[in-house]
């Protein structure tokens, strides 16, 4: 079926309605429906589908890439089995949560040290199977981004990047640092994300955008570890304040990475009016239209992009502000290949 970027969107259940196989496609978008660990607001794990859904209601004009409506990206099937183990996991992580609210110690609770074990067990498949995934991906000279999901999910897809690449760095857009060793009783928290990606020998360099909202572990961590750079929200805005301009900021936070480059979006990196029901929403964050443009210079830049992930978009409406921002974020993401 022939694709016309002049006329009505297609729903053809491709992602942004383009006619293109997986044999065909140039990007893999590889949807990981898990959220189980988020103990706030529930709802990424339907991201993928919501931004599915919004994603033909997009134009593909770009100012930046010519003909970009010809980029050839294909996002696999969502999981429905995926769906139902968290859906089963995240019914008991309600309980679970109130407990440890409530002053509980996971230490006095058998019933909950299985549950704990259940949802790593979980999170080992989604890692193992993921890191398998993008390795062959990338060794067949195809690029991807997995599409979440809370943000403990591409954990696997980083490991597979650096067993290939002996020397990487970690692009972070984010509202939190993510740098906790554990976070309540889970070791593959979507806290910890950025501490586990750290253990990898060949991740050389971490630099965190629009960071906001941090525990002491983690300032701790920043302040102590050469290998991570935190621009810091309020840092950024007080430059701004100041006389300061995001361009020069942009240069600054590019020239601190090393040739490969991995993204790791998480949406609510993003103003909260862009992502309402995100996860942990957080007052502060980039504009829509600044995120584009870090993302158009680093592509501008030269640097080779190795992989990407989005998370923590509540896809569970497709017609929100939530998915529509999503959609356009993944679109964005994917011209950076």
């Amino acid at each position: 079926m022939a694709f016309n970027p002049n006329d009505i969107g297609l729903k053809n259940g491709n992602l942004f309605g383009f006619p293109v196989s997986e044999e065909e496609a140039d990007v893999h978008v590889i949807p990981v429906c898990f959220d189980a660990t988020a103990s706030f607001g529930k709802g990424a794990s339907s991201g993928p589908q919501g931004i599915l859904e919004a994603s033909t209601q997009l134009d593909f004009y770009s100012h930046h890439k010519k003909n970009a409506w010809q980029t050839k990206i294909w996002m696999s099937p969502i999981s429905e089995e995926l769906l139902q183990v968290n859906e089963d996991l995240s019914q008991k992580s309600k309980e679970y949560f109130e407990f440890l609210e409530s002053g509980g110690e996971l230490s006095e609770s058998p019933s909950f040290r299985l549950f704990v074990d259940q949802v790593t067990k979980a999170q080992e498949h989604i890692q193992e199977g993921l890191k398998n995934r993008v390795s062959k991906l990338v060794k067949s000279g195809k690029n991807f981004i997995v599409l979440g999901g809370e943000h403990s999910v591409p954990l696997g897809a980083i490991e597979a990047i650096s067993e290939i690449y002996a020397d990487f760095g970690i692009l972070q857009i984010d509202a939190h640092a993510d740098l906790r060793d554990s976070y309540e009783g889970f070791s593959q928290s979507h806290a910890s994300i950025m501490s586990n990606a750290l253990k990898l020998n060949s991740l050389s360099k971490l630099v965190q955008v629009g960071v906001r909202d941090l525990c002491e572990e983690e300032a701790d961590r920043i302040r102590f570890d050469q290998r991570i750079d935190t621009y810091y929200d309020w840092n950024i805005s007080r430059s701004k304040y100041t006389g300061g301009n995001w361009d020069l900021i942009s240069d600054d936070i590019i020239r601190r990475l090393p040739q490969n480059v991995y993204v790791s979006f998480d949406i609510d990196g993003l103003k909260p009016e862009l992502c309402p029901n995100t996860g942990t929403p957080v007052p502060g964050g980039l504009e829509f239209n600044e995120a584009l443009y870090l993302l158009e210079k680093l592509k501008k830049s030269g640097k080779n992009i190795i992989g990407v992930d989005l998370c923590e978009v509540n896809g569970e409406q497709a017609d929100s502000i939530d998915s529509n921002v999503g959609a356009r974020i993944l679109w964005e993401l994917s011209l950076l290949f």
